[in-house]
């Protein structure tokens, strides 16, 4: 499913005398101006399949959905945003898979599960609430450049899907691009 909005901004400085301008002469003054830059957005929604529990990169997914549309900006952001509790979004290294199996082993550490972890809310099961804690560690959403029609990503980062869950089933990113479309 690919949603796409898009809408100008158009700015131009009011040159007034007065020290302070009323709120009907700075409407009256944007509205009468000519466009100088225009501001774009669109929104993409993903579905990606279930993942086994665990980190995995998902750049080239993203990137897959999303191309037409970024290509077209010079500079702005990309907001990915994970629609889940029980999984979580991070960027991090995109090369060696082990980060990503050493990343899994650290949060199993760092939060302990089963049937004799210290938690009420087990009515989804006993990697459920674990799965709510590690997600709020990391996050539900992402800011990433946008720089000549490309996510600006570091030389080694990639985007990360953080599956918490054993059987997470299927998982669903809102991408919303936002910023100066190309002159042409």
């Amino acid at each position: 499913l690919l949603l796409t909005m898009s809408f100008q901004i158009c700015y131009k400085p009011c040159v007034s005398t007065k020290r302070s301008l009323s709120k009907n002469k700075i409407r009256n003054c944007v509205t009468n101006s000519r466009c100088l830059r225009s501001m774009a957005w669109a929104q993409h929604q993903i579905s990606l399949p279930s993942y086994p529990r665990g980190c995995h990169l998902i750049t080239d997914r993203i990137t897959n959905v999303i191309n037409d549309s970024l290509k077209d900006y010079s500079v702005g952001l990309c907001n990915v945003f994970i629609q889940h509790t029980s999984a979580s979004l991070t960027i991090n290294e995109n090369t060696d898979p082990d980060v990503r199996k050493d990343m899994e082993t650290f949060l199993n550490l760092c939060v302990p599960e089963g049937s004799s972890a210290p938690y009420r809310h087990k009515d989804e099961g006993d990697d459920d609430m674990p799965a709510h804690v590690k997600s709020s560690m990391f996050g539900c959403s992402l800011n990433i450049p946008i720089t000549n029609g490309r996510l600006n990503l570091g030389t080694w980062q990639g985007v990360w899907l953080c599956e918490h869950r054993d059987n997470g089933g299927n998982r669903r990113l809102v991408v919303t691009l936002q910023g100066q479309k190309n002159t042409k």
